[in-house]
């Protein structure tokens, strides 16, 4: 119990904030890595996702490689991916990252069009709609709910795993957390660690929250509490 009131007394000291390395530093790093990994994970799981969801194909293979990928350990990839091209630093930890941010955005980007009534594409289809219409003016606003949770999932998981980008020099309020432990448990450290904890905690519930506003925003009305959350669980196939 000791260690969480140290941990709210580092929190407290303005100097642990503004330092060269401190709190506001770190966070900035952990924002920036976050950032480019959710991005990069998009560009690759939302294009492929909706392209087999249009297609209706690949239902299988993507529970496979979602199936996959939870199997990978974070702290592995992450020790594996500095032995590449890639070097030690930030463009490691960047695609690792984003390895664990693709699964819950494919997924969700596939079930998402998946969900949609046969009826309504049949309906569109009868309209004269060619297969790109039917994707950008059907498909895809009816998919938003997914496509958004699917980003949730993915920003949380990738903010809260970016702390152990600090094992392989890339930075973030992990640096924080591992400092604490070289300063040592009975020396302060103890609170030091709790402390990058819970900025890291606070900083996940802070961008879900966020982007559950944002997902309410680009919802249309006429979606909005008609149905649960979607998950990225069980892709229709």
């Amino acid at each position: 119990m000791n260690y969480f009131r140290e941990g709210f007394v580092w929190l407290n000291d303005p100097l642990n904030w503004t330092n060269p390395g401190g709190l506001l530093d770190r966070l900035d790093e952990h924002l920036l890595i976050s950032l480019w990994a959710v991005l990069l994970g998009c560009a690759i799981g939302w294009p492929l996702g909706i392209w087999l969801g249009h297609r209706g194909r690949g239902g299988g293979a993507i529970v496979t490689l979602a199936n996959l990928t939870l199997a990978i350990p974070t702290l592995a990839l992450l020790t594996i991916l500095p032995l590449t091209p890639l070097g030690f630093g930030k463009p490691p930890v960047v695609v690792a990252l984003a390895v664990f941010a693709v699964p819950p955005l494919l997924a969700n980007a596939y079930t998402g069009l998946r969900q949609i009534d046969p009826e309504t594409r049949d309906a569109a289809k009868g309209m004269g709609l060619s297969g790109g219409q039917l994707l950008r003016q059907v498909e895809l606003p009816l998919s938003v709910p997914y496509l958004a949770a699917g980003l949730r999932t993915a920003a949380v998981q990738v903010v809260a795993t970016a702390a152990l980008a600090a094992f392989v020099n890339g930075g973030g309020l992990g640096e924080i957390i591992s400092a604490g432990f070289g300063v040592g448990m009975s020396n302060g450290g103890g609170g030091q660690i709790v402390a990058g904890g819970i900025v890291v905690a606070l900083l996940a519930l802070l961008v879900e929250t966020l982007l559950a506003a944002v997902q309410r925003l680009v919802t249309p009305a006429a979606l909005r509490g008609a149905r649960r959350r979607p998950t990225a669980a069980a892709p229709a196939g």
